[in-house]
């Protein structure tokens, strides 16, 4: 399991004074504000201040005072330790940590491993690329267990969810 969770990707400057412009990458972006610092290339870099603006959160970073200071810094990752991370609520998983899991059927066959999921309006997806593409969405009806500790997520049976054409 990775001891550092990715909190945000840096998309852009935003003005002249070293602030960047975040794509939360948890629930909540107002988390942004709690963080005393974030982790960027395995630096520890403080965080100064943030503000929210519409789909993205602006961050201000200790020693990042000027505009090419923080065009550097664009499409890094800011990460946290596991530890600060916030407490997630019964039947809420890290995305990193599902990303680990193997999916396999009720029936023990074995459909591959999640590559990312993919956050909806509506609901989660777990997007499976090998062997075949699946994409299961994340539904009471269609999960039935999830063991992050194994890296194992049971299935319905993919023919009693899913249109076959």
């Amino acid at each position: 399991m990775s001891q550092l969770l990715k909190v945000g990707k840096i998309a852009n400057t935003h003005g002249l004074k070293g602030e960047v412009k975040v794509i939360a990458l948890t629930d909540n972006p107002k988390r942004f504000k709690d963080l005393e610092y974030v982790i960027i290339d395995g630096k520890n870099i403080a965080v100064e201040g943030c503000k929210f603006q519409k789909d993205r959160v602006i961050v201000k970073l200790e020693g990042i005072d000027r505009i090419e200071e923080a065009e550097r810094l664009k499409n890094k990752f800011m990460e946290i330790h596991r530890e600060d991370a916030v407490e997630l609520e019964e039947d809420c998983y890290f995305i990193a940590d599902l990303r680990e899991c193997t999916v396999f059927d009720i029936e023990g066959k074995e459909l591959g491993q999640i590559y990312d999921v993919i956050q909806t309006k509506n609901n989660d997806v777990y997007w499976i690329r090998k062997p075949k593409e699946l994409l299961i969405p994340v539904l009471k009806s269609i999960v039935t267990d999830i063991n992050i500790d194994e890296r194992k997520i049971i299935i319905r049976p993919v023919g009693e969810w899913m249109d076959e054409d």
